[in-house]
C-alpha cells in the first residue's frame, strides 16, 4: 500500500504521516520519521518539508510526505529578483514564480494521484475548499499517465501491455481521503458536518474520484445533545472524510468527543484497514520506486499540463 498526503502549510500533514508510520512520541530520544514544525519554524513562517519524503513503515506501507501547496515560503524560496522562477517547472521559456508555484502544486497532485493507493487531502477547518478545487484540477489534467504496475515489465512485455491495455492505461487514479484538521468544538455540530458531507459529494460528483461510495452519513439533527454523541456517530460509515480537532494544552479543558491524539489514532486505524484501489498488478517496493520516477518524468513533460500553463499565462488567472 502507498499512502500520500497533500495540503497547505501547518495543517498537520507530517503529524498524520508520523501517526500512520506508528511513531511513538513518548519514547525518549526518538526522532519522528517525518520532521514536524517547531515553534521556531512557525515563528519564521517557513515550511518544514521540501519535495517528497519517503518512509516505509513496519507494516510495509510506503508513506509519502510532501511539501506544502499554496505556501508563501516556498514561493519566496523559488523567486528570483526579477520575479521569475528559479526552478524549471516546465521545459521551455522561464515562468513567473507565481505561475510556476501554482503549477508545482498541480504537478505534485497529479503525481500523487498516479502513484498512491490512498491520497490524504488535508485542509484547515471546514470552510477552506481550496484543496478540493486543486484536486478537481488534478483530475482534469491527469491524462495519459499509466498505472505504475504497467511500467515494470521488460521492454517486450511493455510493448504488449501498451497494445493490450491501451484503453485502461488512463483509468487508474488514487482514492481520496479528506482530512479536515484544527477544528474547534463548534465545528463538530451535526448540521455543519452533514452540510460538509453533502457539499463534498456534490463538489466531486462529475470527477473521476470515487466520493461517497462507502456509505451515507448517519442522519442526525441539531436537537441531539452534543454530550451524548460521539464523533464515531458522524464517521462510522465514512471512509473518505476524517475530522481532527485543534491541538490544545494538556491542562486545558478537553473536548467531549476526544483529544487530537485519540482521534489521530482512530484515523490511523481506519486508513490502514480501509479497502483501497489496487494497482493492476502486484508491485515490489523497488519496482514501485522505478515506476514512480518514470511517472514523475511523464508529469513534468505532460502536454496537457503544458497547455494548461499556457492558458493560465495568457489569461493571468492564477494565484498571486
Amino acid at each position: 500500500m502507498v499512502i500520500g498526503v497533500i495540503g497547505p502549510t501547518g495543517v498537520g500533514k507530517s503529524t498524520i504521516m508520523n501517526e500512520l508510520y506508528g511513531y511513538d512520541g513518548s519514547s525518549p530520544g526518538m526522532l519522528p520519521p517525518f520532521a514536524t514544525q517547531t515553534e521556531e519554524i512557525k515563528a519564521m513562517a517557513k515550511h518544514c518539508t521540501a519535495g517528497i519524503d519517503i518512509r516505509i513503515s513496519n507494516e510495509r506501507v510506503i508513506l509519502l510526505d510532501t511539501q506544502p501547496v499554496f505556501s508563501p515560503s516556498i514561493l519566496i524560496d523559488m523567486m528570483k529578483p526579477d520575479g521569475s522562477s528559479a526552478i524549471p517547472v516546465l521545459s521551455g521559456d522561464p515562468l513567473s514564480a507565481d505561475l510556476a508555484h501554482e503549477l508545482m502544486g498541480i504537478q505534485l497532485g497529479v503525481f500523487l494521484a498516479s502513484v498512491c493507493n490512498i491520497l490524504l487531502v488535508v485542509s484547515e477547518g471546514i470552510n477552506d475548499l481550496s484543496m478540493w478545487d486543486l484536486m478537481l484540477t488534478v483530475d482534469l489534467l491527469k491524462h495519459n499517465i499509466p498505472d505504475p504496475s504497467l511500467l515494470t515489465s521488460s521492454t517486450t512485455q511493455d510493448k504488449e501491455n501498451k497494445n493490450d491495455n491501451q484503453s485502461g492505461m488512463e483509468d487508474y487514479i488514487a482514492d481520496l481521503c479528506f482530512v479536515h484538521s484544527r477544528l474547534r468544538e463548534q465545528d463538530f455540530s451535526p448540521s455543519k458536518l452533514m452540510f460538509l458531507r453533502r457539499v463534498l459529494e456534490e463538489h466531486f460528483n462529475s470527477s473521476s474520484f470515487s466520493i461517497g461510495s462507502s456509505g451515507a452519513a448517519p442522519q442526525v439533527s441539531d436537537s441531539s445533545a452534543p454530550s451524548s454523541m460521539k464523533i464515531e456517530d458522524f464517521s462510522s460509515n465514512q471512509q473518505d472524510m476524517y475530522l481532527l480537532p485543534l491541538r490544545i494544552p494538556d491542562n486545558s479543558t478537553k473536548f467531549e468527543y476526544g483529544t487530537c491524539s485519540s482521534m489521530l489514532g482512530m484515523l490511523r486505524d481506519k486508513i490502514l484497514s480501509r479497502p483501497s484501489r489496487s494497482f493492476l498488478k502486484n508491485l515490489t517496493e523497488r519496482d514501485w520506486l522505478r515506476s514512480s520516477a518514470k511517472i514523475w518524468d511523464m508529469v513534468k513533460k505532460s502536454p496537457v499540463i503544458s497547455e494548461y500553463c499556457k492558458a493560465l499565462q495568457d489569461s493571468g488567472f492564477f494565484r498571486k
